[in-house]
Parts: C-alpha cells; structure tokens; sequence
C-alpha cells in the first residue's frame, strides 16, 4: 500500500493568484460604477492567505530555470501574481461590463494591466496600482465573438485552424493557422466582425500527449499510459482526475508500479478533455504533486492564475517544467476533434505527459491535454482547467489545509457559502448573515470562509 502522507496545514506555496481575472475568459459582469472596496484595515493580503511566500523549492528551481530568474525574483513572482489577481478581481467587479481583461507582465509579473472600454475608468484602474489600458472591446464580446467561432467550428473541417482564443493582450478574438485562408473562411463563417478578429499564421498541429504524477504514470487497460493531475475524493470515494482523452468511461488503470489501481468513472473527450478515475482501497489520494527529484509539491487550493502569471506542469515522461499563461477560453483542434474552454501555455509537454498537473504556486490550475512540439526544442501545451473538472463530476481537490475532512457533495454556486462548492468570479453567496461577491475562480474549502479570505471575497 502507498506510504500514506500526514496532513498538514497549507503551506504551499500560493498561487499565482488570480484568476478572478480571470481574466481572459470568463464572462459575466457585475454593475458598473462601483469603486473596487479595499480588505478591511488588517486582513491578510492576497499573498498571505494564499501563501505564497512559501513556495516549494522544487517548484522555485523549475521556475528559475524555465523562466530564466534567480530564486529571490521567483519568490517576487509569486507574490506579486498573488496580489495582482485579487486587485484584478476587485477591479473586475468594479468595472463590470467595461472591463476587457487583465494580465501581469515583467519578470517578476510586476505590472497588472487592466483593459476597459471607458476611458472614465482610467483612475480607478490606477489608483489600485495597475496600469489602465483602453480598448475598444469589452471581455464580454470578445468572449460572444469566441462563441460564434465554436459554433461555426462544429460544423466544419478546422485542422487548418485548429486554435482559437480571446486574447486579452490584444483585445481580439485570435484565430491560429496553417492557411490563413482556412482562418478567414471561419470567420466569415461565423460572421466575426475583421475589427474582433486577428489570424496569425503558425505551423503548429496541436494533438493530445498521447502514450500516455499530480504527474505519477498510470497504464490503462494495460497499454497506454498517462500521468494522474490531482487526487480528489468524492464522498468517501478517493481517485484523481486527469485528461478525458486518456480513457474511457469503464476502462481499467493500474499504477506505475502495474498494480491495479482503478476504473474511469467519467470521461469526456473531445469538446472537454476532463476525466477522473475512482481508485481502490490500496490507493491513498494524498495534497501533493510530484516534484523535481520526486519531492512533494503541496496543493493548497484551485484559484485560478491570470494571464502573463507562471505555470509548472508535472508529467510522467518529462518531469518538471515551467513556463508562463498565455490565454484562457482557448479552442484547439485535434485530429480527434475539437476542445473548448482550455487553457494555452509555453509549457513544453511530451507524450506520456498527458493527464498531469499544472500548478502555479501552490494552487491547481488544470490538466495536461495536448500541445505541439517537444521539451528539446521548445513547444506550446494546452490544459483543461481544474476547477471547471471538479464543478463536472462533483469532486473536491485533495488539499493541505483540509484536515483530511470531505466536506461531502457540493452545492450549486451561490445560496449560502459552501465547502466543496466550485465558485466562478462575480458569484454571490451568504456567510454569517453577510453577502459576499465572488472576485477569483475556485474550490472553497474549510478555512477559506468569506471573511477570512479577501483574496477571493469581497463582502457586497
């Protein structure tokens, strides 16, 4: 039986924050006009209640050498993208349907851009320290234009333009190529306004990490092999989730040491890439990925980073490797069909690598699902995003701070506040006789309650 780990308290490193930006890709907005409310004098910042400060040094090496910084500008990192995705989120809540998106930049992601479509909302951008950029589309077009591609998409052969995102940075909607003629026949085709849209030719023919720890290897049906993303129980049910693409629902999985291990209980693929597999009693999930050296990173939740923030993955075949977000809300075409809603990264993945972890910090981000070149000469990966897995299936990340307590099943988002409950940004919820607004992408779990958390809440 696997050595059973002790829970502790979350230590982990934190997280790149953010994701109430989330930025670039997700829609709904709150009324405009409303000043972003600071945390009351005292809470925690965001990188405190996150932990950021306490990133793994596995996790620091890999960044360092990834992204080319000394330990001390990781730490700073992680810090600064911490706090950037909590000012984004209040700034997010704030703008409303102005707001166009957000990223940080700089090596040590010290400048938060913040896009809106009102130049009057140039000085509430700026006095929460982020740099006001105006743009002609709000988040919420852009992300309607993106619809419109899909569908037109479903419909069509689209391996000449197999990806598709909101590009925040850009303020388009991006159609990448092969043939540019394939992109603007898409686009015509959906009717996408020349003004959202922007096409950018690349040789790139993205398929998922097939042959197949978070980042250990798993066999299914004893043949291909993938890598496990992250435990999480359901109930009193234990297992872990990973890429939808990897099996089927009924297929068998045994362990990288070929011991039975479990049966897919869920899977989805292609239109999503998510899937988890229930495990036996000889396997224990445990708030951990697998780091350099086999070392324990520590999973502490799933608040979901921005756009420009980094991102460590961990597979079976190529271990560690770290690179940065490039767009949310990204469509991919694979010779098996297209995806929606993933995640695009520099992350160079191999196959075998499919299923495994994204972290950023301490916090999950999502599953490897498939990219296009190698960890030799450099690549582009794509991820299904966590917590969008865990809403699917009614799963509850295993984390460091649990206390080894399930919460049970789920509630629906919103409706008094709710461990297990996969929150998006702008979501409301009661706690304490109080209403609480949503301002970042994620799992709540016991000890991130409303008031102890303004990273993620913000009391309406």
């Amino acid at each position: 039986m696997p050595h059973r780990h002790r829970h502790t308290r979350a230590m982990g490193a934190a997280v790149a924050a953010t994701a109430a930006l989330l930025v670039a890709g997700l829609s709904g907005s709150a009324s405009a006009g409303t000043a972003p409310s600071d945390p009351a004098p005292g809470a925690p910042t965001a990188a405190e209640s996150l932990r950021a400060d306490a990133a793994p040094p596995a996790l620091l090496r890999a960044m360092q050498r990834d992204l080319g910084l000394d330990r001390e500008q990781a730490e700073r990192r992680l810090v600064n993208e911490a706090d950037a995705g909590a000012t984004a989120g209040r700034l997010r809540a704030a703008l409303g349907g102005d707001f166009a998106g957000a990223w940080v930049r700089g090596a040590e992601s010290g400048t938060l851009t913040v896009a809106t479509t009102d130049a009057a909302d140039a000085a509430t951008i700026e006095a929460e320290g982020a740099v006001a950029k105006v743009v002609r589309h709000s988040l919420a077009d852009l992300d309607a234009a993106k619809s419109r591609l899909d569908r037109a998409a479903a419909d069509r052969n689209t391996t000449d333009a197999p990806v598709r995102y909101v590009d925040v940075r850009t303020n388009t909607v991006t159609v990448q190529a092969v043939r540019p003629s394939a992109a603007r026949a898409l686009l015509d085709a959906a009717g996408v306004d020349a003004g959202l849209a922007r096409v950018e030719t690349s040789a790139e023919k993205p398929r998922p990490f097939y042959d197949l720890r978070g980042g250990e290897a798993y066999y299914i049906n004893n043949s291909g092999r993938c890598s496990i993303g992250f435990p999480v129980t359901k109930g009193g049910q234990q297992g872990f989730a990973t890429a939808g693409h990897c099996g089927r629902t009924g297929a068998s999985t045994s362990g990288a040491n070929r011991v039975a291990q479990g049966t897919f209980q869920g899977s989805t693929f292609p239109g999503r890439d998510m899937a988890w597999v229930a495990t036996n009693s000889q396997w224990t999930a445990t708030p951990y990925v697998s780091g350099a050296g086999g070392q324990n990173v520590q999973v502490t939740g799933s608040t979901q980073a921005p756009v420009g923030a980094s991102v460590c993955r961990s597979g079976s075949t190529t271990g560690w490797h770290c690179g940065t977000i490039q767009q949310h809300n990204t469509s991919v075409t694979y010779p098996e069909g297209t995806i929606s809603g993933v995640t695009r990264t520099t992350v160079c993945a191999e196959p075998g690598d499919s299923g495994g972890s994204y972290i950023s910090g301490s916090q999950a981000q999502g599953v490897t699902s498939g990219g296009s070149g190698n960890c030799r000469s450099g690549g582009t990966t794509f991820y299904q995003p966590i917590n969008p897995l865990l809403q699917n299936y009614g799963l509850t990340l295993k984390t460091t701070g649990d206390g080894g307590e399930d919460p049970g099943e789920p509630e629906e988002p919103g409706g008094t506040w709710a461990a297990g409950t996969v929150y998006q940004p702008g979501a409301t919820v009661t706690y304490g006789g109080a209403t609480y607004r949503c301002l970042q992408g994620h799992q709540a779990q016991q000890g991130w309650e409303p008031p102890n958390v303004p990273a993620l809440w913000q009391r309406a």
